[in-house]
């Protein structure tokens, strides 16, 4: 479950042009991942059993796996999970007043003395696996908040 982010990505999806009508200028971040959804989940997660870890998202361009110097950087700068996704896009809901729930599935493990590279079809493979757990906390997620 993510209860925040590090944006590593090299635009920010609000630069341009702000329509008001759309949201302000700087939205706040402080609360990017709303914390009572946080809660919610992981409440869902315990009744069901469930095994669900929090942790900060850090989001990179890519498309490559990171080096181990890199995943060692991340730690360093308070990451526990490293992405190529989901920080846009959760800027651009906050900007519009949105209420946000992120969830990633942590398909390998990386860090600076680990030399087992997963392949894109074992990733692929191990977030097949998560998909019907993460389903089923967001099922009832959006059944008790919807």
């Amino acid at each position: 479950i993510i209860t925040d982010h590090i944006n590593l990505f090299p635009e920010n999806p609000l630069r341009g042009k702000n329509y008001e009508e759309l949201g302000p200028r700087f939205p706040a971040m402080t609360e990017a991942y709303d914390k009572r959804l946080v809660a919610v989940a992981e409440d869902i997660a315990a009744k069901k059993g469930i095994r669900v870890m929090k942790g900060v998202y850090v989001g990179t361009q890519g498309p490559t796996f990171e080096t181990p110097a890199e995943y060692e950087y991340f730690r360093i700068i308070g990451g526990d999970a490293v992405g190529m996704s989901t920080v846009p896009e959760v800027i651009v809901a906050n900007h519009a007043g949105m209420k946000v729930f992120g969830v990633s599935v942590i398909t390998d493990l990386g860090g600076k003395d680990v030399t087992d590279v997963p392949t894109h079809e074992e990733v692929q493979k191990a977030a097949e696996a998560a998909q019907p757990y993460m389903m089923e906390i967001m099922r009832e997620l959006i059944e008790r908040e919807g």
